[in-house]
């Protein structure tokens, strides 16, 4: 993140604060009576009525869910599913005891404890006496006076009682049997607020895009006469505008006016931030002074239209997030928070829907700061709070975040948890009115023009986008395991950009959660497949959907895939900014050389480096960016180019061969050789051998038979090529000099039509194959055999460093990659990315490192994917999507993937779009391999040394 932007966020979040130490009489003042967050706690003491470790007093971490502090049992919130409906959830109780002092100076002033989150229903205690009313909700900040039950000077006793699960059925419906974990805690700050007796209680900010400025201060005890006033202060310090009134009888409530010109608008792309500093003032001088963080911005949904920030329509580029860390669950930290918001950002996303309830205020905080739009939700899943529970709720959540400019809606409720009674009540605290949505997962339940409905496929969203409303589906591209996310989003994402009323939408989910265990010695759990939906695992480990989407939702949109053979360093843009012309933007390119097999370092070498001057294109406009390369710009290996956004934020980075594979496999292929290839052959076998690498074939099967190698060990590498669609029968063998190499073919019947082997003197071996298919199949090629458990590594030049499906193609580059095994299954432990096992994309060559040594595949013809060994992409019943046959496959098409809610986990993929339909192949396909078995005799370092001709691995 931009140095500058974030000591600007550090100023915006800590500027009330520093404002309240310099007017310490008459500003708010604060004493934690709990920790500030999940790394800063303090020690309560603890009782908890059920589960683990209960029945007796023992001290808990302040804030923190009890489940996590070894004590109660844990449930996730679907159990009544996985358990049937008679299952009883746990319902403990937990009661806290903290002994705390106020200072005698707070006796004349206003005195609150303010609970920022408690699950569920909480009872207060101030020495005795209850605070008032028991809470309930989960999700929500509430507070109580208690002034008249404080000992001021003295020792104070608090106690709170919090139920897991509420006594009102309709709190548990909404928040509780839900599809996420549900803790029980007091997992939010818990501190006392001091405040003059008259003070501001709080304030809702309308500042639109003209420059009006419209504030109601709510206020507490203000005498007649008192004057009120906001100072409108801009990032600089400089006081762009004031507004005035004055109080008259005992005012609850003013209205301060005021316009201020040209100011810098607030959108995710131009997060311009004010301060409003608000005194009460008696005679001149101050009684009570606050502030409020807002911005200047305008709202609209124009109906059979789309959503509209200061007059410019947007689509949202979104993600659904949970507030989560595996150690502590919902009790979280700013910093991860701010990670958060980097982490969408870098995925050029533009918003986030905070499911399925309020998040921490830092969250809002940094989203203002960094430039996120924000769907702020009422909890609700699928069952709403009844109206008595949900009123006061939306009041608490209204009252806290009403300033956040980077809200533009209000969720009520999420997939048919919605109360239509509460839809008006967030009008009631929001003076600038935004638009209220409903979440919902059912077609035909547009709400005020805009439909939400969620998990629609490509074309039947297609044909909500030819109605009257609005699209924007709030989940969607359900991202359990490897599903999902990135996979068919370019054609969603062209779906709603290029459609008047497609608004965008958001992906689910941005974070596995998995939580760690104290039952099950610090495993992390993620509820089997409920809960493994994120694009990235608990602790943000990056899948491949990552990069995909960072690529997709670029809003540099490059579509040159490969430089055309007459380039001249023109490469045509396309804006996809709403409110940024590319001019703002910079470029730097690179000339670049790949590294070889036996280097070392992977990444390539930069020879030559320069800026591109960014051409003026309007939002939504497209243009030509001209780099100026040095006239021997063909001599190189390959060109990149970065893009860079007016905060010098790396938008994306692409990279295209310069050389074709055939030059670049020119100092590797070895094809001329002095050497002799030696022939020996029995009834069933055909044996080439040349530089002390033996290749043999078997008469019965035309295929690949046995290695050996007299400088390493031999290779179990065999029983190919097998035709992974379609069908091959063998029909014979012949073999034959050609030249100075030796060449052995084997002919077919059926799909396959022949494959051609030649070896060279250099031990480099040459496999020609072709084959025709006519229909739709999954995949195309061919496949070896080879023991997965015998694999260390590999390293290519190639697309990478992850791999890629049919239909998610993006965010993987040309560059040397290198990869150690791993067993990785996305969504599971222990999530170490990339995975090892995969297509991989756009093949040069492949070096496998195995414990028998290493060998090397190599393609002179362009697109040659790679798959290794067995894996899968969705869980489920049967694993989806199938595999070819095989180990290690070679092949010319490969198949997409689908996501959870695609008809049932595996199935017909292609309603998500053209780019996950099938492979349509028609006529013949052709393609040459080679091969190197083992390592190069001029390449040992004592030539003296031969490794036995036997394998290692003897049985």
């Amino acid at each position: 993140m931009n140095i500058k932007r974030t000591l600007f966020l550090l100023i915006v979040l800590l500027g009330t604060g520093i404002a309240a130490r310099a007017q310490k009489g008459i500003s708010k003042e604060v004493q934690y009576l709990s920790g500030t967050d999940n790394r800063n706690t303090v020690t309560w003491d603890f009782w908890c009525t059920g589960g683990r470790k209960s029945g007796s007093w023992a001290t808990i971490q302040v804030p923190s869910h009890w489940e996590q502090q070894g004590f109660g049992a844990y449930n996730y919130g679907r159990d009544y599913v996985t358990y049937g409906k008679n299952f009883r959830f746990a319902d403990e109780k937990g009661i806290y005891k903290y002994g705390f002092s106020v200072p005698r100076s707070w006796e004349e002033k206003d005195v609150y404890i303010v609970f920022e989150g408690s699950m569920t229903d909480t009872e207060v205690k101030i020495n005795g006496k209850l605070a008032g009313p028991v809470h309930q909700g989960s999700f929500y900040q509430f507070k109580y006076n208690i002034n008249d039950k404080l000992k001021f000077g003295g020792v104070n006793q608090l106690e709170v009682l919090v139920s897991k699960m509420s006594a009102d059925a309709s709190v548990n419906n909404a928040e509780r049997l839900a599809d996420y974990w549900i803790f029980g805690g007091i997992f939010r700050p818990v501190y006392l607020e001091a405040l003059p007796k008259e003070h501001i209680g709080w304030t809702a900010i309308d500042a639109k895009a003209d420059g009006s400025f419209n504030m109601n201060v709510y206020l507490k005890n203000v005498a007649a006469g008192r004057e009120i006033i906001a100072e409108i202060v801009d990032s600089k310090g400089n006081i762009a505008g004031t507004a005035k009134a004055m109080t008259r009888g005992n005012d609850s409530l003013v209205n301060l006016k005021t316009k201020i010109k040209n100011p810098l608008l607030w959108t995710a792309e131009t997060p311009n931030l004010y301060k409003a500093v608000i005194y009460i003032k008696e005679s001149g001088n101050p009684v009570y002074q606050t502030s409020e963080i807002f911005g200047f911005r305008t709202i609209e949904v124009r109906r059979q239209d789309g959503i509209y920030v200061n007059g410019t329509k947007i689509k949202m580029k979104g993600v659904n997030r949970h507030v989560w860390w595996p150690e502590t669950g919902r009790a979280v930290n700013s910093e991860i928070d701010l990670n958060d918001v980097k982490l969408m950002k870098e995925m050029n996303m533009n918003a986030v829907r905070c499911s399925h309830y309020p998040p921490d205020k830092s969250f809002l905080n940094i989203c203002d700061s960094l430039g996120l739009y924000v769907l702020d939700e009422l909890a609700g899943w699928q069952k709403a709070y009844g109206t008595k529970a949900g009123a006061p709720l939306v009041r608490e959540m209204v009252i806290r975040d009403v300033n956040h400019p980077s809200i533009i809606f209000w969720s009520n409720g999420n997939e048919g948890g919605h109360n239509f009674d509460l839809d008006d009540d967030y009008g009631l605290y929001d003076l600038s009115r935004r638009p209220v949505i409903h979440a919902h997962h059912k077609p035909g339940n547009a709400f005020r023009g805009i439909d939400c409905n969620h998990y629609e496929d490509y074309y039947s969203s297609r044909s909500i986008l030819a109605d009257t409303n609005i699209y924007m589906p709030t989940e969607f591209l359900h991202s359990q395991d490897d599903g999902g996310g990135g996979a068919s989003l370019a054609d969603f994402w062209e779906l709603h950009w290029n459609s008047k009323k497609g608004a965008g939408g958001f992906i689910w989910a941005l974070v596995d959660e998995g939580i760690v265990r104290t039952d099950l010695n610090g495993m992390i759990d993620v509820n089997g497949v409920n809960a493994p939906d994120g694009l990235v695992g608990p602790h943000r480990q990056k899948e491949g959907s990552v990069n995909a989407i960072r690529e997709i939702y670029s809003p540099v949109k490059i579509t040159m895939k490969e430089l055309p053979a007459n380039f001249k360093g023109e490469i045509i843009l396309e804006n996809r900014y709403h409110f940024t012309n590319l001019n703002q933007c910079t470029f730097k390119w690179e000339l670049v050389n790949f590294k070889k097999p036996a280097d070392f370092y992977t990444d390539y070498t930069v020879l030559k480096e320069g800026d591109a001057k960014a051409p003026s294109v309007a939002p939504v406009g497209k243009g030509v960016l001209k780099l100026n390369l040095p006239s021997n710009w063909r001599e190189f290996d390959g060109l990149t180019l970065a893009a860079y956004d007016p905060f010098k934020n790396q938008v994306y980075k692409w990279t295209w061969k310069v050389k074709s594979n055939v030059t670049l496999l020119d100092s590797l292929v070895l094809t001329k050789s002095t050497d002799p290839v030696n022939v020996t052959e029995t009834d069933s076998t055909v044996t080439l051998k040349a530089s002390g690498i033996a290749v043999t074939f078997s008469k019965k099967t035309g295929r690949l038979a046995g290695l050996a190698n007299d400088y390493s060990a031999r290779l179990s590498f065999s029983n190919g090529p097998v035709l992974v669609s379609g069908n091959a029968v063998f029909t014979g063998l012949k073999h034959y000099k050609e030249n100075d190499a030796y060449v052995v073919e084997a002919s077919y019947s059926g799909d396959m039509k022949s494959v051609r082997w030649k070896m060279y003197g250099s031990g480099w071996l040459e496999m020609a194959y072709e084959y025709s298919l006519e229909g739709t199949y999954p995949f195309a090629g061919v496949s070896f055999s080879y023991p997965e458990n015998y694999i260390l590594g590999a390293k290519w030049l190639g697309k990478g460093p992850y791999r890629v499906w049919k239909n998610r193609p993006q965010g993987v580059t040309y560059n040397v990659w290198q990869n150690r095994n791993n067993n990785s299954q996305t969504g599971s432990a222990p999530w170490a990315y990339p995975e090892f096992k995969g297509y991989y994309a756009d093949i040069t060559w492949m070096e496998i490192n195995t414990v028998e040594g290493k060998f090397t595949v190599a393609s002179k013809d362009k697109d040659l994917f790679v798959r290794l060994f067995d894996f899968y992409a969705l869980s489920g019943p049967k694993p989806h999507p199938s595999l070819p046959a095989g180990d290690i496959s070679f092949l010319d098409a490969i198949p997409p993937i689908g996501t959870k809610l695609a008809l049932n986990i595996s199935a017909n993929t292609s309603r998500l779009g053209p780019e996950s339909e099938m492979n349509k192949l028609s006529g013949i396909t052709k393609r040459t391999l080679y091969f190197y078995f083992g390592l190069p005799k001029h390449s040992m370092e004592n030539k003296q040394f031969v490794m036995p001709k036997e394998n290692i691995l003897t049985d």
